[in-house]
């Protein structure tokens, strides 16, 4: 196997890392349309012969294309962000590569009902192309980071394994995380934080389909395992809630994300003043009016997730919760993957958000490599099979746990 890894932000590094640890691919190009990233992705890995470095625009599809050609990859594992999907998508089926990304196509609201229908939901572009890439016989596995992605797999696993029938599957995902002299410092890409918490929630449920609410409804406390406590959680837009119900019999299908009060504000905040928009807006400088996004205004402002690894504190958890029965019985049980901060700035120099996003799509690529998994089309985690997922992800050194409710 040979990868091509566009992206060497904190998730990409931390792919090389984990990568690098293993002996199932020929060789990784790491390209970042910064080349000092990229180049420093590679030169932390001590040598290793397999990693290469290459500059790329990920929003150039040909020249993507042409990079897969040239270094003779069979693989394109997107780690940018949402903004590119369709382009990177698109680069690896002209270049007959599969696919895998850790976060899908984007959404649009519904132009006037937002709060209560669907408009272009997260996959759409994607999924309107699976016919080719199964009529081609190529593969691209979408939403396989931790959520979507390990979340998913839980939710297989839970069908196959440990219901009968299911009720409900809701992936809930808390931490007790602090970050050392930062009021407000998020741990993962501000662009797509606020893309998913400010959308329109989606909710699938099985005799109404697919709808949405407004943002931050339906707000519970969820208590998260191995220390992290109780924790407010509201419903943000997720590419799971479009995901599993395609291969995974629920009456409902929620995600919600543990923001914490403050979290909320700051972005309701950011909404009210228009800073969540992504159109350009145009703004003095010194060499004249210059145009910029004020998400991206935004997002410079706030430190790099990628360097707060030594400043943070605590866990963070990914799970899935499924109600149901088993039989005969009622059954509610939480699968759930926690990665503790410390051990994952020791063990790999990565904080603990960015490399458990990161680990996911590294065994899943081990899984491709072998034929363990294996087929066509636009695929979800769901579409494979669970257990040898959860087994690889145990011999990385990163258990999975399972608790009743």
């Amino acid at each position: 196997m040979r990868v091509l890894l566009v992206g060497a932000g904190g998730v990409g590094t931390a792919i090389t890392r984990i990568a690098a640890r293993r002996p199932f691919f020929e060789a990784l190009v790491v390209a970042d349309y910064d080349p000092a990233r990229a180049a420093a992705a590679v030169a932390a890995l001590d040598g290793d012969d397999r990693f290469h470095a290459e500059r790329v625009d990920a929003g150039d599809e040909a020249a993507v294309a042409a990079l897969l050609a040239r270094h003779r990859c069979d693989v394109l594992l997107n780690a940018t962000d949402p903004r590119f999907v369709m382009p990177l998508f698109h680069a690896a089926r002209a270049a007959g590569a599969t696919y895998v990304d850790m976060a899908m196509s984007l959404s649009r609201p519904h132009p006037d009902r937002p709060y209560e229908e669907c408009g272009v939901r997260l996959g759409d572009a994607q999924f309107a192309e699976a016919d080719d890439w199964a009529e081609a016989g190529a593969l691209a596995l979408v939403g396989m980071g931790v959520e979507p992605g390990l979340s998913d797999v839980f939710a297989r696993y839970a069908a196959d394994e440990l219901f009968d029938e299911i009720e409900e599957i809701g992936i809930r995902d808390g931490a007790n995380l602090t970050v050392e002299g930062h009021d407000f410092a998020p741990s993962f890409n501000i662009w797509t934080t606020i893309e998913e918490c400010l959308n329109p929630p989606v909710v699938y449920e099985a005799d109404r389909g697919w709808f949405t609410t407004a943002p931050f409804s339906e707000p519970e406390v969820f208590d998260f395992p191995e220390g992290i406590g109780p924790v407010e959680c509201v419903n943000v837009e997720h590419e799971e809630v479009l995901l599993v119900p395609r291969w995974v019999k629920a009456r409902r299908v929620t995600f919600k994300y543990g923001l914490g009060n403050e979290f909320i504000e700051t972005l309701k905040t950011l909404h009210l003043l228009g800073l969540d928009r992504t159109a350009p807006v145009t703004v003095p400088s010194a060499s004249g009016p210059v145009a910029v996004s004020p998400r991206d205004v935004v997002a410079a402002c706030l430190p790099d997730p990628a360097t707060l690894g030594k400043l943070m504190h605590g866990k963070t958890c990914a799970g899935t919760w499924v109600r149901g029965v088993k039989d005969g019985a009622p059954r509610e049980v939480y699968l759930y993957h926690v990665v503790d901060n410390q051990w994952s700035m020791a063990e790999y120099g990565s904080q603990a958000v960015v490399w458990q996003t990161a680990v996911n799509p590294v065994v899943a690529l081990e899984l491709l490599a072998t034929g363990a998994w294996s087929g066509a089309g636009v695929l979800g985690p769901e579409a494979f099979p669970p257990r040898p997922f959860l087994d690889l992800l145990t011999a990385y050194g990163s258990p999975w746990g399972q608790r009743e409710q």
